[in-house]
């Protein structure tokens, strides 16, 4: 497929205008392989190399083990679609997010291999969507979007089977595979039902919005107990919110295995590459 032809089905299918985003202005140790439409609205495609694609491969982050799984393939003329155009590692503070390698991006670049980025566009309510895809791989039924982000709605109230929070986070567990956190601030019961979803990042963002709609359980990704989610604990506590977290990662990969189906369904062969969560995360 043409490569203008496979941006252009993206920008059609998940961009909108109203959303922005901001992660140009942080990545200027790679700016010289960025394209200018990017470096202007953070969204869309990150490094123009490929006339055409023949192959593309779904990620959450544009990791160094992610970009050398890619050339270690030996292919050209193919297309990294992730969810964020920088890498994620909480335990490298003050800066969380840190950048791609220069010398893989220029292989990238000599490979024609193209780098494509829908962060909010992914994350706003869709079937794509991250909270939407996590709350059906947990068995919820999304109901309603919320949780207003850069012109998006990136959290889903959504109706589960499971009666317990216990009984949600085991199947987080396994969904996952691997340990969850659980910060018991509520009763053990499910209100109605009702839990509230948002991959990622979502407890600062939404934990205030969860309790005005009587919801008593927030799924997400970054639960971790510092000094920048202190007053969201604070306040699940007080409001009695449960609150379980499964790692940034972990959380965000169920979008990026269902874009896999999005590309095949345009008759690209199209891969998801696995990585590593974060534990720290939670």
């Amino acid at each position: 497929m043409e490569a203008i032809q496979l941006y252009q089905h993206l920008e059609r299918d998940f961009i909108t205008r109203e959303m922005s985003d901001d992660w140009a202005q942080y990545m200027n140790s790679v700016a010289n392989f960025l394209t200018e439409n990017f470096k202007k609205r953070s969204m869309g495609l990150v490094c123009d190399f490929a006339i055409e694609i023949n192959k593309v491969y779904t990620a959450v982050f544009p990791s160094k083990k992610i970009m050398q799984k890619i050339l270690d393939d030996g292919i050209q003329d193919a297309m990294l679609f992730v969810h964020h155009p920088s890498i994620w590692d909480i335990r490298k503070t003050p800066e969380v997010f840190y950048q791609m390698d220069k010398k893989l991006l220029q292989q990238f670049k000599d490979k024609r291999i193209s780098i494509y980025n829908l962060h909010v566009p992914l994350d706003n309510f869709g079937n794509h969507s991250t909270s939407v895809t996590l709350a059906k791989a947990l068995g919820i039924k999304p109901e309603k979007a919320f949780a207003p982000y850069f012109g998006a709605l990136c959290g889903v109230f959504g109706k589960t089977n499971c009666a317990t929070v216990q009984d949600l986070k085991n199947i987080f567990q396994e969904i996952v595979n691997h340990e969850v956190s659980l910060y018991n601030y509520g009763n053990n019961e499910i209100n109605e039902k009702m839990v509230a979803v948002v991959a990622g990042g979502g407890l600062d963002e939404t934990i205030e919005e969860v309790a005005q709609n009587k919801i008593n359980v927030l799924v997400t990704g970054i639960t971790a107990k510092n000094d920048h989610s202190k007053k969201s604990h604070e306040f699940a506590k007080k409001h009695k919110i449960n609150i379980l977290g499964g790692t940034h990662y972990s959380t965000e990969r169920f979008a990026c295995i269902s874009m896999v189906d999005y590309f095949k369904k345009m008759e690209l062969p199209s891969e998801f590459i696995e990585d590593e969560p974060v534990m720290e995360d939670m």
